[in-house]
């Protein structure tokens, strides 16, 4: 079976869209395989009502890393310029009632001082902070994770540069960086606010995607995981892109045919084929097998190492470790057709050709942190949330073509929702329209009237975002973002570099470091790995 390509890469979604322009611009022949009829992965646009389109799992584009950009060649590109929401978060207190915390801090304190002035004062000092923590992890997800296996003096280099970063915060931010990783954001926010729907609006980004409640430790790291790249000031989200929502993915796919990437829709990997402890290409679905002596994986560790590989080839210690990562996806989508946005004290002014509204953002409908946790308590046994956390976006304020003129889409995530369900009835028909129902209870709570605008509605349970996205438990994440699931031990420890006990199999999807939310980061730091393996 002779090889037509140096390396494959599985999945089209922006990591492995990234991977192949990375490989491409290097000079090797790259074929990608994608599972779907479209690529675009989980930015992927689906139309889920006659006339009416949305991204289901994208509400927040993620930050493309500078690194990233610029070895591809996308800054400055037109089509890729973003833009923000007045309002990053806004929290639902009571009908009718609404705190949005705008990027700019100075707006931000005075919608914050109708509840606290003391928290008013100092939430400009709270934004600066967590900024400057989430600003060191951006220099971090920028370059692989430390090895600590290191021993020569080459390999020590990259520990050293870590170290560097962490001192230059400066001994009081290097300190709090330590201090607030293992925090619950609970504690976090108690520290600093005593207003309760304050804690509650910055307190849902610290939960985002976790089957855990905000009073679990590590959930204060997941809050500034997921700040990385927002605009200053801002404690939630990190904007969209202008042209359209799929412009990333775009630009990227045509970047990496320009430089000779062939691009397969439609084409599901079903093994990786390995001979002697080395890659030797992949089969697919109808039979059809391509050689090639590198394959570079974006599904995730679930999928790849337990779904595509033959556990011969695989020592038993490894898989045990693969099958211990905690994917637990807990979320839910409920997606809606409008004829016409809810009117409620401005939450849908605007357009997409102005300034639009806090709906163009994320509006929680959760006002307190205890309901947060009473949320995520059902979870934990295995149940459906009674009172789901709900945050609701309108895409169409963004990009109004995904509607019909003057209609409108709405989607709503709902935790916690868990995969796995305690009765092991599974997630039939009923359980899923139960859940849909109660999301739209909630917003009607919120926003009286948005029943009445309802024309359509789907459903989406983790069972099936499992099965429309080929993700393990319907985890958007690759796995969560746990302390224990991050850097050197994501997917697992000792492999936490890119590089598989497989000579010639590489890992750089979201499972892989830095995680979810980095356009393109894993995909690009796996292509880098790859090459530098090549090269030795």
């Amino acid at each position: 079976m002779p090889s037509a390509f140096d390396a494959i890469v599985i999945g089209a979604g922006a990591n492995g869209l990234v991977a192949a322009g990375a490989l491409g611009r290097a000079g090797l022949s790259v074929l990608v395989l994608e599972r779907h009829e479209v690529v675009g992965g989980l930015g992927r646009i689906e139309e889920f009502a006659p006339g009416f389109r949305a991204a289901p799992l994208a509400c927040d584009c993620g930050w493309l890393p500078p690194i990233v950009a610029r070895g591809l060649g996308l800054d400055g590109r037109a089509g890729l310029e973003r833009a923000h929401p007045d309002a990053a978060i806004t929290v639902a207190v009571a009908p009718g009632e609404f705190l949005s915390l705008s990027p700019d801090v100075a707006r931000a304190a005075e919608a914050i001082r109708r509840y606290s002035a003391r928290d008013a004062e100092r939430w400009p000092a709270f934004a600066a902070r967590l900024g400057r923590l989430a600003g060191f992890l951006e220099a971090l997800y920028q370059t692989p994770s430390p090895d600590v296996d290191a021993s020569g003096p080459r390999d020590v280099l990259p520990l050293l540069g870590l170290a560097m970063r962490l001192r230059a915060l400066g001994r009081e931010e290097m300190t709090e960086f330590l201090r607030v990783m293992p925090m619950s954001v609970q504690d976090l926010l108690e520290e600093w606010f005593e207003s309760e729907p304050l804690r509650a609006a910055v307190a849902t980004g610290g939960v985002e995607d976790l089957r855990q409640g905000p009073r679990s430790g590590g959930t204060a790291f997941a809050l500034l995981h997921h700040l990385v790249g927002a605009p200053a000031g801002a404690v939630r989200g990190r904007g969209w892109w202008r042209a359209d929502p799929d412009a990333f993915t775009a630009a990227v796919e045509a970047g990496a045919r320009r430089h000779g990437v062939t691009i397969r829709a439609g084409a599901p990997v079903a093994r990786v084929l390995v001979r002697d402890d080395a890659v030797a290409g992949v089969a697919l679905a109808t039979g059809e097998e391509i050689a090639a002596r590198r394959v570079l994986s974006t599904a995730d560790p679930a999928r790849t190492f337990l779904g595509l590989i033959d556990p011969v080839w695989l020592d038993p210690e490894f898989l045990h470790a693969v099958r211990q990562i905690k994917f637990r996806g807990c979320a839910a989508v409920v997606l809606y057709a409008l004829d016409a946005l809810p009117d409620a004290l401005g939450l849908a002014t605007g357009s997409a050709a102005a300034r639009p509204g806090p709906l163009a953002g994320v509006v929680s409908l959760t006002p307190t942190v205890t309901a947060l946790e009473r949320a995520a308590d059902a979870a934990k046994y295995g149940r459906v949330s009674e009172r789901p956390h709900v945050e609701i976006s309108a895409p169409t304020l963004r990009w109004p073509a995904l509607a019909p003129d003057g209609k409108h889409v709405l989607v709503a995530r709902a935790q916690y929702a868990p995969y796995r369900l305690c009765d092991g009835d599974g997630w039939d028909a009923p359980r899923r329209d139960a859940l849909a129902d109660a999301v739209t209870a909630a917003i009607e709570a919120a926003l009286p009237g948005f029943t009445s605008r309802v024309l359509h509605r789907v459903a989406l349970s983790p069972r099936d975002i499992e099965e429309r996205y080929n993700l393990t438990e319907g985890a958007a994440t690759h796995g969560e973002i746990t302390l224990d699931q991050i850097l050197f031990m994501r997917p697992v420890a000792g492999w936490g570099r890119y590089a598989t006990p497989i000579d010639g199999l590489y890992l750089g999807g979201a499972g892989a470091h830095p995680g979810p939310g980095v356009l393109g980061g894993p995909g690009w730091l796996a292509a880098r790995r790859l090459l530098g393996d090549r090269r030795r």
